[in-house]
């Protein structure tokens, strides 16, 4: 059985196209749908329920959560023997849930596959990469961030080191042998934290490019985009500190603010390139610890709603 885990927040229209994706390509193996609504106000749960009925199991959560702490009870909560984690805004295309479940039958070290993800329009987006840490940052630093980072290449399935988590499936077996992802990563890091753990057990990991996923990628814009970019600057020191200590994870601020502020120069010039952007992830990569982030939102969630 194969169960796919999605966790949704204030993403209605995206979770039912999701849903619906996997209902019109659904795997030649039994499976199941779990959902796990994060305390959504935009009436995503109810919609849900209203197009599938009993079909899909949904837990409503009063209060927000953090990705790990929701992917980890989904894991909990699954019958199959191979769990496939979507985003809300991912969607399934024909044969890629049975191209990532060969693929870890035919290895049994492995405890994730992921898939190549796409955009709107087809064209492939980077999806495997190398273990965030100093050679990655100097890659970066120096241009050769998608020779020597990017894995997710070519038309080979292989093993890398981690694969993104709006397209991958895990074996259960493995998820109960290395444990639950990490809740100190509110969202980012936490997937890259959990495969990292599971290399370090034994397992592998591969990147399956016959399996192809549809991930949308919503940008995010105003006041959500810089909470994204303080989390992701603070979750990327988090893991290197967790993995490398605290001299690799000064360095790579160093080198991962510099490689910002170079490309935030060069979008002064380049059509279609926002430097603002570019520059603010440079300040949050030298100082991770300034701001407010993705966390910082949800508790002030919770606390309005617990007032109420």
């Amino acid at each position: 059985m194969i169960s796919f885990c999605i966790v949704n927040t204030n993403g209605r229209d995206d979770l039912l196209a999701c849903v619906e994706s996997i209902l019109r390509h659904p795997p030649a193996t039994e499976f199941e749908v779990l959902v796990i609504d994060n305390a959504s106000e935009d009436g995503s749960a109810e919609a849900l329920r209203a197009a599938h009925g009993s079909r899909i199991e949904v837990i409503e959560l009063p209060r927000r959560r953090s990705k790990p702490e929701n992917d980890s009870e989904l894991l909990g909560r699954a019958r199959g023997r191979y769990c496939l984690l979507l985003n809300e805004d991912s969607e399934l295309t024909t044969g890629a849930a049975d191209a990532l479940r060969r693929a870890l039958e035919r290895e049994p070290r492995a405890a994730a596959a992921g898939a190549r993800l796409v955009d709107s329009t087809g064209a492939a987006r980077p999806s495997a990469w190398r273990f965030p840490g100093p050679r990655s940052a100097l890659a970066a630093a120096v241009g050769l961030h998608r020779r020597f980072t990017v894995q997710s290449r070519g038309s080979r399935q292989r093993s890398v080191d981690w694969v993104q988590s709006a397209g991958m499936l895990v074996r259960k077996q493995a998820f109960e042998e290395v444990g639950p992802l990490d809740p100190t990563f509110f969202v980012y890091s936490d997937e890259v934290d959990w495969q990292k753990r599971a290399h370090d057990a034994g397992w592998c990991v591969l990147y399956v490019p016959d399996a192809r996923i549809v991930h949308h990628e919503q940008l995010s814009t105003g006041d959500s985009a810089s909470r994204r970019i303080v989390e992701f600057s603070r979750n990327r020191d988090a893991y290197v500190r967790k993995h490398n200590g605290p001299a690799a994870a000064l360095l790579v601020r160093i080198l991962t603010a510099w490689t910002y502020a170079v490309r935030a120069l060069a979008a002064l010039v380049l059509p279609g390139h926002d430097a603002r952007r570019y520059a603010r992830h440079a300040y949050h990569s030298l100082l991770p610890r300034r701001g407010q982030g993705v966390r910082e939102a949800a508790e002030e969630f919770n606390r309005r709603r617990d007032s109420t």
